[in-house]
């Protein structure tokens, strides 16, 4: 299988001086294999406008020479491109491509100078290692080009994004496509309203550093996604109990059941206040029910339903309180199975990540919180929460010695002594109400079936974030509810089971800018 790595700056610097030093390959080649890449793309996603003309801004090191590459490329098929060199002496194979490009015609302008019309322009300026904002020349580049109004592609990543901490610095391009090379870089996914469309392209690297994150993608979860065999009976796929659903908050655990329920789970059960249980059985019959007050201890028609299970979700809905709290402990520390800790289970544990780590030591368990809920659990963490969650979800994994999925832009989910794993599907439409709960049930699922926590996490953050882009593609992001997740999974699973890798190199995978309508 194909691994897609989520790099750093540092790290993508490394491959690099990996693929020249250690795989023997001249820069130079790096260099024409990274600018025609470009070319094909901005031939394949812009090739009606490319009869007005290509503009081509450059600065002086390796991202101009890459740049200027695609200069020669397009000028080579007959397309009209101005290139605008920043001033300055250029690195050695940026100065033998300004040369090369200039006898195939490509014109060149000072950067005051008059640039002409252009169908698209393309940002070579500062490459993944560029840290603070563009100054001088550079930052009146970035700013002519957004004033331009066309589409713009970038080389790496839009000038003026940190490709590291996702940090946008002013001026900053804004960008239609960005064309990267080897793997995503942690920038891309952290600002994926600058970099547009994202398509990561072959340049000939050697294989990634295995420690490094990776990306989950549609070929990933087809490897995972086993077919059920044909002698299983409802048991062997797994049985799933869901606690919570306090008294007004039926919703929570009803949806994460279904979840449960739509992702492959042979039997789900809610433990919920009594109301919450009377109103699963009355439209969702195919749910079983156990009443329980949600206070102190696991009565005993809970704690038979706990013998019962293969994996345990504790939070959708449970409430807040010291009574939810003692529950909460009592109801973990009498499961022996897989356990999934959501919302407000994990605020149950709020500044005790240790004690947690020692009720939990000897199971395999997945907490799935949101920036709200890491934060409370992990305060000391928090505030590098925002610039770094590849680093912190990896920090609280090892904390808790479980497997941690950090929810966000983009979704991380970690797990002790392994690389993280990276999802980034899904759309605004997420942030709605219900939704995590819905994952939570999906990935209950994969636990009751085996998979290990880290797998489960991803593999259901990636299915999740799948099915709200199919609810988008055909309804509304501004409309999307719990249920539409739900409608959507039994064709989506059918899909991502059968649908075949594409084949279209130097591409290597694309992702598309999520739909905020």
């Amino acid at each position: 299988m194909s691994v897609v790595p989520v790099l750093s700056a540092a790290e993508a610097a490394e491959w690099d001086r990996l693929a020249r030093e250690f795989a023997k390959i001249p820069s130079r080649v790096l260099m024409e294999s990274a600018g025609r890449a470009i070319a094909s793309c901005v031939a394949r996603e812009f090739g009606a406008r490319l009869a007005d003309g290509v503009l081509v801004v450059c600065g002086k090191g390796n991202n101009g020479g890459d740049g200027l590459v695609a200069a020669r490329a397009l000028a080579a098929l007959g397309v009209s491109v101005t290139v605008v060199p920043l001033p300055g002496d250029p690195s050695p194979d940026n100065g033998e491509n300004r040369i090369l490009a200039g006898m195939y015609g490509v014109r060149f302008v000072g950067p005051d100078e008059h640039w002409g019309g252009q169908g698209v322009a393309i940002d070579a300026i500062l490459g993944t290692g560029s840290q603070g904002a563009p100054r001088g020349v550079a930052a009146s580049c970035v700013e002519r080009i957004m004033r331009l109004n066309v589409p713009v592609i970038a080389v790496d990543g839009p000038t003026g994004l940190d490709l590291t901490t996702g940090e946008v610095h002013a001026p900053c391009v804004r960008a239609a496509l960005t064309v990267t090379f080897g793997g995503f870089r942690r920038g891309h996914l952290l600002q994926r309203t600058l970099c547009g469309a994202i398509v990561v392209a072959d340049m000939g690297f050697p294989p990634p550093d295995p420690t490094w994150p990776s990306m989950v993608t549609d070929g990933w979860l087809r490897e995972v996604l086993s077919p059920f065999s044909a002698e299983m009976h409802k048991g062997d796929r797994g049985r799933v109990l869901v606690v919570g659903g306090s008294e007004g908050m039926a919703g929570a655990v009803i949806f994460s059941a279904k979840a449960a329920q739509r992702s492959g789970a042979g039997l789900v059960k809610i433990a919920a206040h009594e109301m919450t249980v009377r109103a699963s059985q009355a439209n969702h019959p195919d749910i079983m029910g156990c009443t329980t007050a949600l206070v102190d201890q696991p009565e005993n028609a809970l704690a038979e339903s706990l013998e019962w299970a293969d994996t345990l979700v504790v939070g959708p809905g449970l409430g807040r309180g010291p009574g939810r709290d003692r529950f909460a402990r009592a109801v973990l520390a009498a499961f022996q199975g897989n356990i999934l800790l959501d919302a407000d289970g994990l605020y149950a544990f709020r500044g005790a990540a240790d004690e947690l780590r020692e009720l939990l030591a000897g199971r395999r368990a997945l907490l799935t919180p949101h920036r709200g809920e890491f934060a409370a659990l992990f305060p000391d963490l928090a505030e590098r929460t925002r610039r770094d969650p590849f680093g912190m979800a990896v920090v609280a994994a090892e904390r808790v010695q479980q497997g941690v999925l950090l929810k966000g832009v983009p979704t991380v989910i970690a797990a002790p002594k392994v690389p993280p794993l990276v999802s980034a599907s899904g759309n605004p439409g997420l942030a709605t109400g219900g939704t995590g709960d819905v994952l939570s049930g999906m990935a209950a699922s994969w636990l009751a079936r085996g998979a290990p926590p880290q797998i489960a996490g991803a593999a259901a953050a990636h299915a999740h974030g799948r099915a709200a882009e199919d609810v988008a593609q055909h309804r509304s992001v501004r409309t999307l509810r719990p249920d539409d997740l739900l409608g959507v999974l039994s064709p989506l699973w059918r899909e991502l089971a059968e649908k075949g890798p594409p084949v279209d190199p130097p591409v290597l995978v694309r992702l598309e800018p999520p739909a905020v309508h």
